[in-house]
């Protein structure tokens, strides 16, 4: 994923969480917030792994799999919107048993509620 399609600055994250909405399933939420200034533009993610999903080593991982799972997905993102996906305690077992198609439909369940 490219660097202008990341969220990085901590305000960023405070305004999505703020003034956004959001949407949950068992092992994501999904906060999004539209932007006033670039409503065309490239949709922007940010990821927060807390400490309960496992090691350092075990939130990379998912860290990883979600931002290549999001690249994928990406055609299918409305633009002009800033987006914070978290993940939830027990995710990086099932994303990794049941591999990255599994992990594409968890996110893709969650994109469906932004659109509607």
């Amino acid at each position: 994923m490219q660097r202008r399609h990341r969220l990085s600055r901590s305000r960023d994250f405070d305004a999505v969480y703020r003034r956004g909405t959001s949407a949950s399933t068992r092992y994501l939420v999904l906060h999004w917030f539209p932007r006033e200034q670039d409503e065309a533009g490239d949709p922007r993610l940010g990821l927060a792994v807390p400490r309960s999903v496992g090691s350092a080593v075990v939130r990379n991982r998912v860290k990883r799999v979600l931002r290549e799972t999001w690249r994928e997905l990406l055609p299918e993102v409305p633009p002009g919107h800033d987006y914070v996906l978290v993940a939830r305690p027990g995710l990086a077992e099932p994303a990794q048993a049941r591999g990255p198609e599994w992990l594409a439909a968890e996110v893709s369940g969650v994109l469906e509620r932004v659109r509607s």
